[in-house]
């Protein structure tokens, strides 16, 4: 990137922290512009897990997909060709893309550490948001991004599809109908045979990927060559491992059939076990979470698919019998006795999750199946068993204020992050 080009983007940031308010007002001329045809035009950033979302936008009805972007060249190729056919503009900063007054929407598919920064501006730039799951990368950023939604008035929809799945929410609705009678408690499990990932050497980018830019928010780290793209994952300074990786998919589904917000107290223990690597976060863990009168739990295999357990996604449990969610578009419900009541299945995907993301931003009166307000107390939940995690193993949380932490200097050092100056999002 040209040093003229450093300056414009510079001058961007500067400009959308201090005038959002007065950037909000352009969705309005947006519309305007777009109303004759009703074509919503957007833009993707992050092009391994985004060009899915290109697909999803361009089977989707009076969807534009304007520009596509990645910081890495081999990638925005990629999902240039995604398209076939059809115009797009592959742009290596997705602040171009906020630029364009033209753009309803940022869907962002980078990585977490990217995901409330790059949509606070984007709010900021007028533009709704569809936002990859945890949507956060900490407590402190995940009101943040609530708190921008709100101040921009903009439809934020975060990318745990199973929200749109029609016999997940139809179990869910059940749950909450008493199907089962009061529900207790959740239990939730991931199980993967991921490999080593080494221990990395230290050495030039290679000339495709600009990772000033990939590092965005986040301090300056020398590169390492098993880093980008998906370790990151691993390591504290960038990803929240296993649990906001994955976990966040099932504890949602967890909490949203327990009815709850957000603990009362959290534990998270486990370790790094299976392979002497580059890796900090646990391969192996139980996460508990205790709501007052419910409880729900996360057990994580990484390394360990324990095939023979053949465990399921979600199971509740319930006064009268347990409802059973094997991890698609599916679920089950038992008697005490373990006597099957009733059996519903169907195809999932996730054409449904973006058809509502555009459904909403269309038309205020439509719900967002995952709106960030709700969803980011699922991520938090992670976040908050990290906190555990890194700290005593446990935490006293106030569920009134957010989920603070109850007397505990310690983890509040972990309730936000440091970042490269002029990221840190402003609300």
């Amino acid at each position: 990137m040209s040093s003229t080009d450093t300056t414009s983007r510079r001058s961007f940031i500067k400009e959308s922290t201090l005038a959002g308010s007065a950037l909000i007002a352009a969705p309005h001329a947006i519309r305007a512009a777009n109303k004759a045809s009703n074509t919503l035009r957007v833009g993707v950033m992050g092009l391994s897990r985004g060009v899915a979302h290109v697909r999803r936008y361009a089977e989707t009805p009076n969807v534009e997909v304007a520009y596509v972007c990645d910081v890495d060249e081999s990638r925005l190729q990629r999902g240039t060709r995604a398209l076939k056919q059809e115009k797009v503009k592959g742009v290596g900063d997705f602040r171009e893309i906020l630029e364009d007054k033209n753009i309803d929407a940022l869907s962002i598919a980078a990585p977490n550490f990217w995901h409330t920064p790059a949509a606070v501006l984007a709010m900021q730039a007028g533009k709704h948001v569809y936002v990859e799951k945890p949507g956060s990368h900490n407590m402190a950023e995940a009101n943040a991004i609530v708190a921008a939604s709100r101040k921009y008035d903009r439809r934020v929809q975060m990318g745990n599809q199973r929200r749109s799945y029609p016999f997940v929410r139809e179990g869910i609705q059940r749950l909450h109908e008493g199907a089962i009678g009061k529900v207790l408690s959740a239990r939730t499990w991931y199980n993967n045979r991921r490999p080593s990932i080494g221990k990395g050497k230290p050495t030039k980018p290679p000339t495709n990927l600009n990772y000033e830019l990939w590092e965005g928010p986040t301090p300056h780290v020398p590169y390492v060559d098993n880093l980008v793209h998906y370790n990151w994952h691993w390591r504290w300074h960038w990803g929240g491992g296993e649990i906001t990786n994955n976990g966040v998919h099932s504890l949602d589904i967890a909490r949203w059939g327990l009815a709850v917000d957000l603990p009362e107290r959290v534990t998270y223990n486990g370790g790094r076990y299976y392979h002497d690597d580059d890796q900090e976060t646990p391969d192996t863990g139980e996460a508990t979470f205790h709501f007052g009168d419910r409880y729900a739990s996360w057990s994580g295999s990484s390394c360990d698919p324990r095939r023979d357990e053949k465990l399921p996604f979600c199971k509740f449990y319930g006064e009268n019998g347990v409802m059973i969610m094997r991890g698609s578009n599916d679920y089950q419900i038992l008697d005490r006795d373990g006597k099957e009541l009733d059996k519903q299945s169907g195809p999932g995907g996730e054409p449904a999750h973006f058809q509502n993301f555009v459904d909403a931003i269309r038309d205020k009166s439509v719900k967002l199946n995952s709106e960030i307000g709700d969803v980011q107390n699922s991520s938090k939940l992670c976040h908050l068993g990290n906190i555990a995690y890194r700290t005593s193993g446990a935490l006293n949380c106030d569920p009134q204020k957010g989920g603070a932490l109850v007397k505990n200097p310690e983890g509040e050092k972990l309730w936000g992050r440091e970042y490269r100056k002029g990221w840190k999002p402003k609300v």
